[in-house]
């Protein structure tokens, strides 16, 4: 599946002088790593996100959420966040911001 590269740039905007970041190509579209550990992310027009068991199963009470199964099985620390919920620039750092601090909680791999 194709991402949107316009939400990738927002992204990298919202990242940018996090020492740490990177880029791969991950679940069909594109994640940004936060040393070596997944963090969020685009696929197709959804954000992705890795927020952890607890703060996932709170945002999926949030408008605009719901779980990760590209696979068929939910994440339990993940979610997606459809484009109406990330369409201001002040919510999509708010989500990635929210994203970035379950991954600073993870060892460096």
């Amino acid at each position: 599946m194709a991402y949107r590269e316009e939400v990738a740039e927002r992204i990298r905007s919202v990242l940018d002088g996090t020492r740490g970041v990177t880029e791969r190509k991950m679940f069909g579209g594109i994640a940004f790593l936060y040393n070596g550990h997944m963090c969020c992310g685009v696929n197709g027009e959804d954000l992705m996100l890795r927020l952890g068991n607890e703060d996932a199963a709170k945002a999926l009470m949030e408008p605009h959420t719901r779980p990760m199964d590209f696979t068929g099985k939910p994440l339990k620390s993940m979610a997606y966040v459809n484009p109406e919920g990330y369409d201001a620039d002040d919510d999509l750092r708010a989500w990635v911001d929210r994203a970035l601090r379950f991954a600073k909680t993870l060892p460096p791999k």
